[in-house]
């Protein structure tokens, strides 16, 4: 999975197959990486518990306005699975689990997280 990011409009694209480029507002769309290391107050990095073949996933972030974790996807061999948020939201979601899977987050003040399924 890669996320790119138009620098210009701010347009972002969830790209789950392929190695082709995207052009928006008549730049390449840029890749953002995800972080795996925690450096601030608020806590960005999906955490999980599996039980019964399923994961519980949890990102203990505040839910507010201006700040938010707006989804949390699930990469596997066999695709993506999304849920979206908004502000007042609690940002948790349940998925198959599946191991050496990966957890993605995303804040829309501090950009993406991840952490692998083990």
């Amino acid at each position: 999975m890669k996320l790119l990011r138009c620098n210009k409009c701010g347009t972002r694209v969830i790209v789950d197959k392929g190695e082709g480029s995207i052009i928006c507002c008549g730049e390449q769309m840029m890749e953002v990486k995800p972080n795996s290391v925690e450096a601030a107050v608020e806590k960005h990095i999906p955490e999980y518990v599996a039980e019964d073949n399923r994961i519980k996933v949890v990102v203990n972030h505040v839910m507010e306005e201006e700040h938010y974790i707006e989804w949390i996807l699930l990469e596997t061999d066999k695709g993506i699975e999304k849920v979206d948020f908004k502000p007042g939201d609690k940002p948790e979601a349940v998925f198959d689990y599946v191991s050496g899977s990966t957890l993605y987050a995303y804040c829309n003040k501090h950009s993406l997280w991840k952490k692998d399924v083990e």
